[in-house]
């Protein structure tokens, strides 16, 4: 369906337009169909720095300044650019994540508001466990890692991803390739620590082993102990006609729509008063939850009795993780053994009372539970059911294991997420978890959106590669000009925004450089600021590229967008990437 443009403000800039197009496409799967259309659409904005007081106003340098050069780049041995537009499909989502809520809350009878958001806030949130991390005080600190892929080269030449979350597949499968269990010990801590570190150091010995033998083998090694193994090829493009959520009406009639007073709360909740049950571990489906808790919603989490065991790991902060908390914070727990009885029955009875069940269990598990959508529904005809997977039914009966590394392979990213100099590889910022949350929370969104609507419950499905096929990407994999990196000053290291990157010429003549060749040169002549204050003085803003997510807490041109450390969250961490406004009568 054809969306207007947003309502009340000027015309697009170059530098978002992707967020808007994401956005755009998001809100028109959302409201297609649906009584009233977009008819009453907010007015919405999406902007380059937001409430960050830095020139961050386009893809690159929101990458550069907030921090997501310097996560992408850790495995490298520094800040590198992601080289498709990430965090301008991130915001976009957001985005449309923020008119989605207005209209839930309008249709509540709340009153209309504007929402806005902006590549900074969305280039923050992607980063959210770093900061976390970056910034706690750990109690049990441990060395940081060096530099390193998990990607493995076979002996004839092809490049391989490997992924199981068993140590016991893990070592039969090095044993298979003749690696002593001790050497293959070494390697278990760094594969598995990379969601949280964004490297993988392996020992040699590793990557000795594989070199030896053809990728039949090494599938072959896979298959017998449950590893899954993928060669990664140069392809940019994600599997066709993926859509990024699913939504299905609950097969059975709902009972009479029950009618009261809207909820209260300021413009900022617009998601008072709905309650949200998730049973969810790891990235994707507790980022779903962080997104509606942060837009107002009650969130219960079912965890095993004793805790996530996501709890315990590194860095420790209190007792507990804070990679974990930094997404489960202000959640309420509820301890259940999913294998008894009486713990399936308690999770129906929260459910039961919830306005969406939300869930990113292995495939066929909800069915072996008893807690699929159809018995749920039987229940709770209104229920807002939504389910995350790694590839859905795209791959098959039995896909991969659907984690974000080999969703990055299969979407195409990890060709699209590196420049054409370099051997295509999956970034180790865990690019595809993030942004697959962040799909999962607008498909609840449009479900509860259309319950209110038409008072009908759904079931709501996503995955992580139908995430990893929102984002906008070349054919062709990208070719970077030396000015397109981070360049060295004396101090750190400078990224140049989009006008300046576009006009080298001018750039050259405004650092005093003979031409174009020589501009890195002459930067390592003077600090960063003082390249910045030139920069901008001629009509060229650029940034100074984040090498240390600690500093953004402390950092005054943050303050509006990373809440720092306090007595109650001991870790800084960004604030809500949305602006609610009420609309002033005309």
């Amino acid at each position: 369906m054809s969306l207007p443009e947003e309502a009340g403000t000027r015309a697009p800039s170059a530098p978002a337009g992707t967020a808007r197009s994401v956005a755009r496409e998001l809100l028109g799967r959302t409201l297609d169909g649906l009584p009233g259309g977009a008819a009453d659409q907010p007015s919405w904005t999406v902007g380059g720095a937001g409430p960050v007081g830095v020139d961050a106003g386009d893809e690159r340098a929101a990458q550069a300044a907030c921090g997501v050069m310097h996560v992408h780049g850790r495995a490298g041995g520094g800040p590198a650019p992601l080289t498709a537009d990430y965090v301008s499909t991130v915001t976009g989502v957001l985005a449309a994540q923020g008119v989605t809520a207005a209209l839930f809350a309008r249709a509540q009878g709340r009153p209309p508001v504007r929402t806005g958001t902006s590549l900074a806030q969305g280039a923050l949130l992607t980063v959210t466990q770093y900061l976390a991390a970056a910034t706690a005080p750990d109690d049990d600190p441990a060395p940081p890692a060096a530099a390193g892929l998990a990607t493995l080269v076979t002996a004839d030449g092809a490049r391989v991803e490997i992924e199981t979350l068993d140590p016991t597949a893990w070592a039969g499968f090095w044993s298979r390739l003749a690696v002593p269990p001790r050497t293959a010990g070494r390697g278990w801590l760094p594969f598995q620590s990379r969601f949280g570190t964004a490297v993988c150091l392996l020992p040699p010995e590793l990557h000795a082993a594989v070199l030896d033998h053809p990728l039949e083998a090494v599938r072959a090694a896979g298959a017998a102990h449950g590893v899954s193994v993928v060669a990664v090829g140069e392809a940019t493009t994600a599997p066709p006609g993926l859509a990024p959520w699913t939504v299905a009406p609950a097969p059975l009639a709902p009972p009479a729509r029950v009618t009261g007073t809207a909820p209260a709360g300021d413009a900022s909740r617009p998601l008072a008063g709905v309650r949200v049950v998730e049973s969810a571990r790891r990235v994707q489906g507790p980022m779903a939850g962080h997104v509606l808790r942060m837009l107002g919603a009650e969130v219960v989490r079912v965890e095993p009795p004793g805790g996530d065991p996501q709890r315990a790991q590194p860095p420790v902060a209190g007792g507990c993780s804070v990679r974990f908390s930094a997404l489960n914070h202000g959640k309420s727990v509820v301890e259940a053994d999913l294998t008894t009885r009486r713990g399936r029955a308690a999770v129906v009875e929260l459910a039961v009372g919830a306005d969406v069940f939300l869930h990113n269990w292995a495939p066929g598990k909800d069915r072996a539970l008893g807690l699929d959508a159809d018995a749920l529904h039987a229940l709770h005809p209104r229920l807002v059911y939504a389910s995350a997977s790694g590839f859905g039914t795209a791959l098959g009966p039995v896909p991969p294991i659907g984690t974000d590394y080999l969703a990055q392979v299969h979407g195409g990213l990890a060709a699209a997420l590196r420049p054409a100099d370099e051997p295509p590889a999956p970034s180790l910022m865990t690019v595809t978890d993030v942004l697959g949350g962040l799909v999962l929370a607008q498909a609840v969104l449009a479900g509860l959106l259309a319950r209110e609507r038409v008072n009908r419950g759904c079931r709501a499905s996503s995955s992580l590669l139908s995430a990893a096929a929102l984002v906008p990407r070349a054919r062709r994999r990208t070719v970077l000009a030396p000015l397109d990196r981070p360049l060295p000053t004396a101090d750190g290291l400078l990224c140049l925004g989009a006008e300046a990157r576009s006009r080298p010429g001018e750039v050259a003549r405004t650092v005093g450089a003979h031409e174009t060749d020589a501009v890195g040169e002459r930067l390592r002549s003077r600090t960063t600021d003082a390249w910045l204050a030139e920069l901008r003085a001629a009509g060229l803003p650029s940034v100074a590229v984040r090498t240390d997510l600690a500093a953004l807490a402390a950092d005054p041109a943050f303050a509006r967008a990373v809440l720092p450390p306090d007595a109650h969250v001991p870790y800084a961490r960004p604030a809500a990437p949305w602006t609610f406004t009420e609309e002033t009568p005309a």
